[in-house]
Protein backbone atom coordinates (compact mmCIF):
# COMPACT_ATOMS: atom_id res chain seq x y z
CA UNK A 1 0.00 0.00 0.00
CA UNK A 2 1.61 3.47 -1.19
CA UNK A 3 1.61 6.29 1.43
CA UNK A 4 -1.41 8.47 -0.84
CA UNK A 5 -3.66 4.82 -0.09
CA UNK A 6 -3.08 4.78 3.65
CA UNK A 7 -4.57 8.00 3.23
CA UNK A 8 -8.25 6.60 3.22
CA UNK A 9 -10.00 4.35 5.52
CA UNK A 10 -13.17 3.97 4.15
CA UNK A 11 -16.31 2.85 7.33
CA UNK A 12 -15.66 -0.90 8.41
CA UNK A 13 -19.45 -1.07 7.40
CA UNK A 14 -18.12 0.17 3.60
CA UNK A 15 -15.43 -2.53 3.45
CA UNK A 16 -17.86 -5.48 4.46
CA UNK A 17 -20.28 -4.68 1.45
CA UNK A 18 -17.65 -4.44 -0.85
CA UNK A 19 -16.02 -7.66 0.38
CA UNK A 20 -19.53 -9.47 -0.23
CA UNK A 21 -19.96 -7.74 -3.87
CA UNK A 22 -16.09 -9.47 -4.15
CA UNK A 23 -17.10 -12.64 -2.36
CA UNK A 24 -19.60 -13.36 -5.26
CA UNK A 25 -17.14 -12.66 -7.70
CA UNK A 26 -17.85 -8.91 -8.25
CA UNK A 27 -15.11 -6.78 -8.57
CA UNK A 28 -15.82 -3.54 -6.39
CA UNK A 29 -14.33 -0.74 -5.67
CA UNK A 30 -14.99 3.00 -3.48
CA UNK A 31 -15.28 6.07 -5.73
CA UNK A 32 -16.23 9.49 -5.53
CA UNK A 33 -16.55 11.97 -2.64
CA UNK A 34 -15.09 9.25 0.18
CA UNK A 35 -11.84 9.09 -1.85
CA UNK A 36 -11.38 12.66 -2.93
CA UNK A 37 -12.50 14.34 0.53
CA UNK A 38 -9.90 11.40 2.25
CA UNK A 39 -7.11 12.24 0.22
CA UNK A 40 -7.88 16.09 0.76
CA UNK A 41 -7.84 15.08 4.75
CA UNK A 42 -11.34 15.71 5.37
CA UNK A 43 -13.96 13.76 6.80
CA UNK A 44 -16.45 12.20 4.79
CA UNK A 45 -19.94 10.27 5.54
CA UNK A 46 -20.22 9.88 1.85
CA UNK A 47 -18.67 6.55 0.99
CA UNK A 48 -20.43 5.23 -2.59
CA UNK A 49 -18.97 1.99 -4.22
CA UNK A 50 -18.61 1.37 -8.25
CA UNK A 51 -19.10 -2.61 -9.15
CA UNK A 52 -19.16 -5.47 -11.76
CA UNK A 53 -22.39 -6.50 -10.47
CA UNK A 54 -25.81 -6.26 -12.17
CA UNK A 55 -28.15 -3.69 -10.13
CA UNK A 56 -30.34 -7.15 -9.60
CA UNK A 57 -27.70 -8.94 -8.30
CA UNK A 58 -26.74 -5.96 -5.90
CA UNK A 59 -30.68 -6.24 -4.31
CA UNK A 60 -30.32 -10.01 -4.00
CA UNK A 61 -26.76 -9.97 -2.16
CA UNK A 62 -28.13 -7.80 0.44
CA UNK A 63 -31.20 -7.50 2.86
CA UNK A 64 -32.18 -3.98 3.19
CA UNK A 65 -31.99 -1.91 -0.25
CA UNK A 66 -33.56 1.11 -2.45
CA UNK A 67 -33.56 1.06 -6.09
CA UNK A 68 -33.34 4.99 -6.21
CA UNK A 69 -32.15 4.66 -9.67
CA UNK A 70 -32.09 1.19 -10.50
CA UNK A 71 -32.40 1.86 -14.52
CA UNK A 72 -29.20 3.58 -14.26
CA UNK A 73 -27.29 1.07 -12.28
CA UNK A 74 -27.44 2.43 -8.63
CA UNK A 75 -29.26 0.83 -5.86
CA UNK A 76 -28.78 2.10 -1.78
CA UNK A 77 -27.44 -0.38 0.30
CA UNK A 78 -28.41 0.30 4.17
CA UNK A 79 -25.44 -0.87 6.74
CA UNK A 80 -26.29 -1.92 10.38
CA UNK A 81 -26.07 1.60 11.35
CA UNK A 82 -28.84 2.39 8.95
CA UNK A 83 -25.84 4.34 6.90
CA UNK A 84 -27.47 4.35 3.04
CA UNK A 85 -24.36 3.59 0.90
CA UNK A 86 -24.98 4.02 -3.28
CA UNK A 87 -23.37 0.88 -5.52
CA UNK A 88 -23.58 1.45 -8.77
CA UNK A 89 -23.01 -0.69 -11.44
CA UNK A 90 -19.70 0.23 -14.14
CA UNK A 91 -21.69 1.77 -16.80
CA UNK A 92 -21.26 3.94 -19.48
CA UNK A 93 -23.38 6.68 -21.16
CA UNK A 94 -25.08 5.73 -25.00
CA UNK A 95 -26.99 8.65 -24.78
CA UNK A 96 -27.56 12.29 -22.90
CA UNK A 97 -29.67 15.31 -23.65
CA UNK A 98 -27.60 17.14 -21.22
CA UNK A 99 -30.19 16.15 -17.84
CA UNK A 100 -30.92 12.23 -18.59
CA UNK A 101 -28.43 9.94 -19.73
CA UNK A 102 -29.16 5.97 -20.81
CA UNK A 103 -26.93 3.96 -19.57
CA UNK A 104 -25.07 0.26 -20.62
CA UNK A 105 -23.73 -2.08 -18.21
CA UNK A 106 -21.40 -4.50 -18.76
CA UNK A 107 -18.56 -1.69 -18.87
CA UNK A 108 -14.94 -1.56 -17.03
CA UNK A 109 -13.97 0.21 -14.46
CA UNK A 110 -11.72 2.74 -16.73
CA UNK A 111 -14.89 2.87 -19.07
CA UNK A 112 -16.48 4.00 -15.69
CA UNK A 113 -14.25 6.57 -14.60
CA UNK A 114 -14.33 8.50 -18.06
CA UNK A 115 -17.84 8.82 -17.94
CA UNK A 116 -17.15 10.87 -14.86
CA UNK A 117 -17.31 15.06 -14.51
CA UNK A 118 -13.87 15.99 -12.98
CA UNK A 119 -10.54 13.91 -12.22
CA UNK A 120 -10.56 14.84 -8.56
CA UNK A 121 -14.47 12.54 -8.66
CA UNK A 122 -12.63 9.81 -10.64
CA UNK A 123 -10.43 7.76 -8.49
CA UNK A 124 -11.19 4.78 -7.19
CA UNK A 125 -9.67 2.52 -4.41
CA UNK A 126 -10.03 -1.39 -3.21
CA UNK A 127 -10.37 -1.57 0.34
CA UNK A 128 -9.61 -5.11 0.10
CA UNK A 129 -6.38 -4.60 -1.54
CA UNK A 130 -5.88 -1.23 -0.33
CA UNK A 131 -4.56 0.24 -4.17
CA UNK A 132 -5.68 3.21 -5.76
CA UNK A 133 -6.63 3.39 -9.51
CA UNK A 134 -6.15 7.06 -10.86
CA UNK A 135 -6.29 6.78 -14.56
CA UNK A 136 -6.76 10.54 -15.00
CA UNK A 137 -4.06 12.02 -12.74
CA UNK A 138 -6.74 13.06 -9.99
CA UNK A 139 -4.39 12.94 -7.18
CA UNK A 140 -2.51 15.18 -9.33
CA UNK A 141 -4.94 17.55 -9.69
CA UNK A 142 -5.47 17.32 -6.13
CA UNK A 143 -2.03 18.04 -5.17
CA UNK A 144 -2.09 21.04 -7.55
CA UNK A 145 -5.34 22.45 -6.68
CA UNK A 146 -7.12 22.27 -9.34
CA UNK A 147 -10.69 21.62 -10.89
CA UNK A 148 -10.44 19.66 -14.37
CA UNK A 149 -12.61 17.56 -15.92
CA UNK A 150 -12.06 14.33 -17.24
CA UNK A 151 -11.35 14.13 -21.13
CA UNK A 152 -12.90 17.12 -23.29
CA UNK A 153 -14.30 19.74 -21.36
CA UNK A 154 -17.23 20.59 -23.63
CA UNK A 155 -18.00 17.14 -23.91
CA UNK A 156 -18.62 16.40 -19.82
CA UNK A 157 -20.71 19.64 -19.70
CA UNK A 158 -22.95 18.67 -22.38
CA UNK A 159 -23.47 15.64 -21.29
CA UNK A 160 -25.23 16.81 -17.86
CA UNK A 161 -25.26 20.84 -17.58
CA UNK A 162 -25.25 21.15 -13.80
CA UNK A 163 -21.83 20.05 -13.92
CA UNK A 164 -20.83 23.82 -14.89
CA UNK A 165 -22.18 24.33 -11.55
CA UNK A 166 -20.76 21.61 -9.83
CA UNK A 167 -17.10 22.72 -10.89
CA UNK A 168 -17.99 25.91 -9.20
CA UNK A 169 -18.92 24.14 -5.82
CA UNK A 170 -15.74 22.09 -5.48
CA UNK A 171 -13.25 25.03 -6.47
CA UNK A 172 -15.18 27.44 -4.11
CA UNK A 173 -15.19 24.29 -1.51
CA UNK A 174 -11.31 22.84 -1.62
CA UNK A 175 -10.00 26.83 -2.90
CA UNK A 176 -8.96 25.39 -5.59
CA UNK A 177 -8.74 27.04 -9.32
CA UNK A 178 -10.85 25.67 -12.15
CA UNK A 179 -8.08 24.29 -15.26
CA UNK A 180 -9.07 27.36 -17.98
CA UNK A 181 -10.02 25.04 -20.35
CA UNK A 182 -12.78 23.73 -17.85
CA UNK A 183 -13.37 27.06 -17.10
CA UNK A 184 -14.13 28.19 -20.65
CA UNK A 185 -16.42 24.87 -20.92
CA UNK A 186 -18.32 26.14 -17.51
CA UNK A 187 -19.28 29.80 -18.51
CA UNK A 188 -19.89 28.65 -22.56
CA UNK A 189 -22.54 26.26 -20.53
CA UNK A 190 -24.45 29.06 -19.40
CA UNK A 191 -26.92 29.96 -22.03
CA UNK A 192 -27.80 26.13 -21.81
CA UNK A 193 -28.12 25.91 -17.51
CA UNK A 194 -31.74 26.69 -18.50
CA UNK A 195 -32.60 23.17 -19.28
CA UNK A 196 -31.85 22.06 -15.46
CA UNK A 197 -34.97 21.53 -13.77
CA UNK A 198 -35.62 24.59 -10.58
CA UNK A 199 -35.04 21.59 -8.30
CA UNK A 200 -31.66 20.63 -9.46
CA UNK A 201 -30.52 24.16 -9.06
CA UNK A 202 -32.05 24.72 -5.71
CA UNK A 203 -30.31 21.36 -4.13
CA UNK A 204 -27.05 22.64 -6.04
CA UNK A 205 -27.47 26.31 -4.45
CA UNK A 206 -28.26 24.53 -0.84
CA UNK A 207 -25.23 22.33 -1.26
CA UNK A 208 -23.32 25.18 -1.68
CA UNK A 209 -25.04 26.94 1.69
CA UNK A 210 -23.97 23.30 3.71
CA UNK A 211 -20.44 22.70 1.80
CA UNK A 212 -18.36 25.72 1.13
CA UNK A 213 -16.68 27.80 3.56
CA UNK A 214 -17.42 31.26 1.69
CA UNK A 215 -20.18 30.33 -0.69
CA UNK A 216 -19.69 34.31 -2.17
CA UNK A 217 -16.87 33.16 -4.17
CA UNK A 218 -18.94 30.67 -5.12
CA UNK A 219 -21.55 32.97 -6.58
CA UNK A 220 -19.22 35.44 -7.64
CA UNK A 221 -18.07 32.41 -10.30
CA UNK A 222 -21.92 32.29 -10.80
CA UNK A 223 -22.05 35.93 -12.08
CA UNK A 224 -18.54 35.74 -13.69
CA UNK A 225 -19.51 32.65 -15.52
CA UNK A 226 -23.39 34.19 -16.84
CA UNK A 227 -24.83 30.85 -14.93
CA UNK A 228 -26.31 33.67 -12.16
CA UNK A 229 -27.52 35.42 -14.90
CA UNK A 230 -29.58 32.46 -16.47
CA UNK A 231 -30.79 30.98 -13.32
CA UNK A 232 -31.45 33.51 -11.05
CA UNK A 233 -31.93 36.85 -13.18
CA UNK A 234 -32.78 38.35 -9.69
CA UNK A 235 -29.10 38.34 -8.44
CA UNK A 236 -27.51 39.09 -12.00
CA UNK A 237 -26.37 41.90 -10.33
CA UNK A 238 -25.01 40.93 -7.25
CA UNK A 239 -22.28 43.36 -5.77
CA UNK A 240 -19.19 42.29 -4.04
CA UNK A 241 -20.49 43.74 -0.68
CA UNK A 242 -23.78 41.51 -1.28
CA UNK A 243 -21.00 38.33 -1.72
CA UNK A 244 -19.31 39.71 0.95
CA UNK A 245 -22.07 39.84 3.25
CA UNK A 246 -22.68 35.90 2.65
CA UNK A 247 -19.47 35.05 3.93
CA UNK A 248 -19.30 36.84 7.05
CA UNK A 249 -21.91 34.69 7.89
CA UNK A 250 -20.53 31.17 9.95
CA UNK A 251 -20.86 28.00 8.12
CA UNK A 252 -23.28 25.24 9.07
CA UNK A 253 -21.26 22.86 11.43
CA UNK A 254 -22.58 19.47 9.95
CA UNK A 255 -24.83 19.37 6.48
CA UNK A 256 -28.19 20.06 7.05
CA UNK A 257 -28.04 22.29 9.80
CA UNK A 258 -31.22 24.24 8.62
CA UNK A 259 -30.84 27.64 11.05
CA UNK A 260 -27.36 28.31 9.23
CA UNK A 261 -28.17 27.15 5.96
CA UNK A 262 -31.51 29.40 6.18
CA UNK A 263 -29.30 32.33 7.44
CA UNK A 264 -26.95 32.04 4.09
CA UNK A 265 -29.81 31.91 1.99
CA UNK A 266 -31.35 35.13 3.19
CA UNK A 267 -28.14 37.09 2.88
CA UNK A 268 -28.00 35.54 -0.79
CA UNK A 269 -31.70 36.50 -1.86
CA UNK A 270 -31.40 40.59 0.27
CA UNK A 271 -29.19 41.37 -2.94
CA UNK A 272 -32.48 40.53 -4.69
CA UNK A 273 -35.34 43.70 -5.14
CA UNK A 274 -37.00 42.52 -2.01
CA UNK A 275 -40.62 42.66 -3.93
CA UNK A 276 -39.30 40.08 -6.35
CA UNK A 277 -37.48 37.60 -3.28
CA UNK A 278 -41.04 35.21 -3.18
CA UNK A 279 -41.44 35.22 -6.78
CA UNK A 280 -37.40 34.47 -7.27
CA UNK A 281 -37.97 31.71 -4.38
CA UNK A 282 -41.03 30.10 -5.84
CA UNK A 283 -39.30 29.59 -9.27
CA UNK A 284 -36.55 27.81 -7.82
CA UNK A 285 -38.96 25.36 -6.01
CA UNK A 286 -38.86 26.53 -2.47
CA UNK A 287 -41.10 25.14 -0.12
CA UNK A 288 -43.56 27.75 0.96
CA UNK A 289 -42.45 27.70 4.15
CA UNK A 290 -39.05 29.02 3.39
CA UNK A 291 -40.94 31.27 0.39
CA UNK A 292 -42.12 33.18 3.77
CA UNK A 293 -39.67 32.78 6.28
CA UNK A 294 -36.97 34.65 3.72
CA UNK A 295 -39.28 36.77 2.34
CA UNK A 296 -40.44 38.19 5.08
CA UNK A 297 -37.01 38.60 7.08
CA UNK A 298 -35.46 40.22 4.06
CA UNK A 299 -38.87 42.58 4.48
CA UNK A 300 -37.75 43.63 7.81
CA UNK A 301 -34.50 44.20 7.62
CA UNK A 302 -35.09 46.61 4.81
CA UNK A 303 -37.89 48.56 6.67
CA UNK A 304 -35.10 48.56 9.84
CA UNK A 305 -31.61 48.83 8.38
CA UNK A 306 -31.42 52.39 8.32
CA UNK A 307 -32.88 53.21 11.59
CA UNK A 308 -30.36 50.81 13.20
CA UNK A 309 -27.44 51.89 11.44
CA UNK A 310 -28.32 55.47 12.64
CA UNK A 311 -28.82 53.97 16.17
CA UNK A 312 -25.83 52.41 16.53
CA UNK A 313 -23.68 55.02 14.90
CA UNK A 314 -24.15 57.06 17.85
CA UNK A 315 -21.60 57.15 20.72
CA UNK A 316 -23.96 56.01 23.07
CA UNK A 317 -25.49 52.96 20.37
CA UNK A 318 -29.48 52.31 20.73
CA UNK A 319 -31.69 52.83 23.61
CA UNK A 320 -33.71 50.29 25.24
CA UNK A 321 -36.70 51.68 23.52
CA UNK A 322 -35.43 51.50 20.46
CA UNK A 323 -34.66 47.87 20.80
CA UNK A 324 -38.28 47.06 21.50
CA UNK A 325 -39.10 48.89 18.90
CA UNK A 326 -36.78 46.89 16.34
CA UNK A 327 -38.10 43.41 18.39
CA UNK A 328 -41.75 44.45 17.86
CA UNK A 329 -41.27 44.97 13.79
CA UNK A 330 -38.97 42.02 13.37
CA UNK A 331 -41.09 40.17 15.49
CA UNK A 332 -39.70 37.71 18.16
CA UNK A 333 -38.56 35.23 16.28
CA UNK A 334 -37.20 36.45 13.43
CA UNK A 335 -35.10 39.16 15.21
CA UNK A 336 -32.19 37.40 15.23
CA UNK A 337 -32.01 36.72 11.78
CA UNK A 338 -32.15 40.10 10.64
CA UNK A 339 -29.97 41.37 13.32
CA UNK A 340 -27.17 38.69 11.85
CA UNK A 341 -27.73 39.83 8.40
CA UNK A 342 -27.23 43.45 9.77
CA UNK A 343 -24.69 42.51 11.40
CA UNK A 344 -23.01 40.57 8.16
CA UNK A 345 -23.78 43.52 6.03
CA UNK A 346 -22.16 45.94 8.35
CA UNK A 347 -19.24 42.95 8.27
CA UNK A 348 -18.76 43.50 4.97
CA UNK A 349 -18.90 47.32 4.48
CA UNK A 350 -15.88 47.99 7.32
CA UNK A 351 -13.78 45.13 5.26
CA UNK A 352 -14.19 46.14 1.97
CA UNK A 353 -13.40 49.88 2.82
CA UNK A 354 -17.48 51.48 3.30
CA UNK A 355 -17.04 51.31 6.91
CA UNK A 356 -18.10 55.23 7.11
CA UNK A 357 -21.55 54.37 7.51
CA UNK A 358 -21.18 50.82 9.21
CA UNK A 359 -21.31 50.77 12.70
CA UNK A 360 -18.26 49.55 15.36
CA UNK A 361 -18.08 45.36 15.19
CA UNK A 362 -18.40 45.60 19.36
CA UNK A 363 -21.44 48.03 19.50
CA UNK A 364 -23.17 45.96 17.02
CA UNK A 365 -22.53 42.78 19.18
CA UNK A 366 -23.43 44.35 22.39
CA UNK A 367 -27.01 45.70 20.98
CA UNK A 368 -27.57 42.01 19.68
CA UNK A 369 -27.12 40.65 23.06
CA UNK A 370 -29.27 43.60 24.80
CA UNK A 371 -31.68 43.21 22.03
CA UNK A 372 -32.47 39.46 21.92
CA UNK A 373 -32.62 39.48 25.95
CA UNK A 374 -35.63 42.50 25.54
CA UNK A 375 -37.40 40.63 23.08
CA UNK A 376 -37.75 37.55 25.52
CA UNK A 377 -38.13 39.66 28.92
CA UNK A 378 -40.32 43.04 27.50
CA UNK A 379 -43.48 43.34 26.05
CA UNK A 380 -42.75 43.76 22.04
CA UNK A 381 -46.35 42.17 20.35
CA UNK A 382 -49.72 42.09 21.05
CA UNK A 383 -49.92 38.67 22.82
CA UNK A 384 -48.01 39.72 25.22
CA UNK A 385 -50.29 43.29 26.53
CA UNK A 386 -52.09 42.67 29.47
CA UNK A 387 -55.73 43.11 27.71
CA UNK A 388 -56.67 40.82 24.78
CA UNK A 389 -59.30 42.32 22.25
CA UNK A 390 -62.04 40.63 24.53
CA UNK A 391 -61.34 42.87 27.17
CA UNK A 392 -61.62 45.97 24.89
CA UNK A 393 -65.14 44.56 23.72
CA UNK A 394 -66.42 44.37 27.47
CA UNK A 395 -64.58 47.76 27.68
CA UNK A 396 -67.21 49.11 24.62
CA UNK A 397 -65.04 48.73 21.55
CA UNK A 398 -66.04 47.01 18.50
CA UNK A 399 -64.69 46.26 14.92
CA UNK A 400 -61.99 48.04 13.44
CA UNK A 401 -61.35 50.09 16.63
CA UNK A 402 -60.39 46.76 18.34
CA UNK A 403 -57.11 46.24 16.35
CA UNK A 404 -56.25 49.81 16.62
CA UNK A 405 -56.33 50.02 20.38
CA UNK A 406 -54.34 47.07 20.31
CA UNK A 407 -51.45 48.60 18.08
CA UNK A 408 -52.09 51.76 20.28
CA UNK A 409 -51.36 49.86 23.31
CA UNK A 410 -48.40 47.84 22.42
CA UNK A 411 -47.15 51.36 20.82
CA UNK A 412 -47.09 52.67 24.74
CA UNK A 413 -45.97 49.06 25.98
CA UNK A 414 -42.77 49.00 23.82
CA UNK A 415 -42.21 52.77 24.56
CA UNK A 416 -42.85 51.89 28.30
CA UNK A 417 -42.86 48.21 29.69
CA UNK A 418 -44.16 49.02 32.83
CA UNK A 419 -47.88 50.63 31.31
CA UNK A 420 -48.48 46.87 30.83
CA UNK A 421 -50.94 46.26 33.57
CA UNK A 422 -54.72 45.99 33.18
CA UNK A 423 -55.25 49.34 34.94
CA UNK A 424 -52.67 51.37 32.90
CA UNK A 425 -53.91 50.09 29.65
CA UNK A 426 -57.23 50.66 30.44
CA UNK A 427 -56.42 54.40 31.31
CA UNK A 428 -54.97 54.57 28.05
CA UNK A 429 -57.61 53.36 26.46
CA UNK A 430 -60.46 55.55 28.00
CA UNK A 431 -57.85 58.76 27.65
CA UNK A 432 -58.07 58.01 23.64
CA UNK A 433 -60.71 60.60 21.64
CA UNK A 434 -60.88 57.53 18.48
CA UNK A 435 -61.57 54.92 21.02
CA UNK A 436 -64.36 56.11 23.23
CA UNK A 437 -66.13 57.87 19.76
CA UNK A 438 -66.22 54.28 18.59
CA UNK A 439 -67.76 52.48 21.58
CA UNK A 440 -70.81 50.39 21.01
CA UNK A 441 -73.98 52.15 23.41
CA UNK A 442 -75.06 49.61 26.05
CA UNK A 443 -77.95 47.67 25.48
CA UNK A 444 -79.34 49.13 28.41
CA UNK A 445 -78.80 52.78 27.10
CA UNK A 446 -80.40 51.69 23.99
CA UNK A 447 -83.56 50.75 25.62
CA UNK A 448 -83.39 54.12 28.03
CA UNK A 449 -83.40 55.46 24.40
CA UNK A 450 -86.32 53.75 22.74
CA UNK A 451 -88.85 54.51 25.50
CA UNK A 452 -87.89 58.03 25.35
CA UNK A 453 -89.10 57.85 21.69
CA UNK A 454 -92.31 57.28 23.11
Amino acid sequence: MTDVARRIQPPVEVVEIAAKLENAGYETWCVGGGVRDALVGIPSLDWDLATAAPPDRIRSLFRRTIPVGEKFGTIVVLDRHNVKHEVTTFRRDVETDGRHAVVEFGVSLDEDLSRRDFTINAIAYSPSRGVLHDPFDGIRDLEARVVRAVGEPGERMREDWLRALRAIRFAARYRFSIEPRTWEAVAASAPYLERLSAERVKQEIEKTMEQVPCPGRAFAMWRESGALGELVPSLAHISATDLATLDALAMPRQAGHSRRRMMRLIALFSAADADRVAATLRGLRFANTDIRWISDTIQRWHLLDARMTAALLRPEGASDAELREWAALAGRTRLAYVLRLAAARWHAMREGGGGGSAPPAERVASAYRRAIRTAYRDPIEIADLALNGSDLERLGLSGPAVGQALQTLLRAVVEDPSANTPARLEAIIRSEPSSADSRKPSSAGGRQTAASDH
